[in-house]
């Protein structure tokens, strides 16, 4: 299904019933990265699935894609689907996007989950590689960039014992248009930094990363654990960035556990 959100149409999906539960993938993938969970899920939940705008299904809008946009393509996808409060988990880029919907629209979350993420902003080195690689995107289209993204998204267990998901995870990045990763790297490299909202943060919250995450790591994730207030903190073993897509059985576990 698609809803109109501003400038952009925003792709979701529904399963399941039961308390809501809304699951935003890690960058450049799309919806599927969550998906073993989500069927998981919906035994017991009504499972959310979104592509964020400009990868999978949902289309980029204009200008790039800020975490602006992006809580508000959230908060319009709730009001259509009439949730008043929702367990939010966002993996990657879907915690970039946490932190501006809970400075925006903090009663519409009743917990939340944070996977491979980070609140800290781009350093200015790596906001100006961020540029570039949308830059050379648009000129020399999607597939060299994900190519060089996959050693840095999967833990080196998936790379190294399951082709299998590898050659899935390209699949699903390669759904994504140059103009959509394009605008998301030019929208992440203006996010601001959010370590100041962590101790804002008063709902249930459960962070998790996997262990072979080199992009944000254990211990940074840790850290963020420690920021944010009676916070429980997971790590996933044989996991990289896509700890949801690599090990959705343990990423399952943790979330059950927390839900209930």
């Amino acid at each position: 299904m698609h809803l109109r959100s501003g400038d952009a149409e925003i792709y979701y999906a529904v399963q399941g019933s039961g308390p809501d539960i809304l699951l935003i993938h890690p960058f450049p993938a799309h919806h599927g990265a969550w998906s073993a969970v989500a069927d998981m899920l919906a035994t017991r939940y009504r499972v959310i699935l979104m592509d964020v705008r400009g990868l999978g299904e949902s289309s980029p809008g204009e200008g790039p894609a800020i975490m602006e946009k992006h809580a508000e393509d959230v908060r319009r996808l709730l009001d259509e689907l009439k949730i008043g409060k929702v367990t939010y988990a966002g993996s990657s880029i879907g915690g970039y996007i946490f932190f501006e919907f809970w400075r925006r629209y903090r009663g519409r979350i009743s917990s939340a989950i944070l996977v491979d993420t980070k609140a800290s902003a781009d350093s200015d080195e790596a906001r100006k590689a961020r540029l570039a690689a949308a830059d050379d995107v648009l000129k020399r289209g999607t597939e060299g960039f994900i190519d060089a993204q996959l050693p840095k998204l999967l833990g080196e267990s998936t790379h190294r014992n399951r082709p299998d998901k590898v050659a899935e995870a390209k699949r699903m990045m390669m759904r994504a248009s140059a103009a959509g990763i394009a605008a998301v790297q030019q929208g992440m490299a203006a996010r601001p930094d959010s370590n100041a909202t962590l101790a804002t943060i008063n709902v249930p919250m459960l962070v998790i990363c996997g262990e072979e995450d080199g992009l944000t790591p254990p211990l940074e994730m840790e850290m963020m654990h420690r920021s944010i207030r009676g916070s429980v903190f997971r790590r996933v073993a044989k996991a990289g960035h896509y700890s949801p897509f690599e090990q959705p059985e343990e990423v399952h576990r943790a979330l059950r556990d927390f839900l209930t």
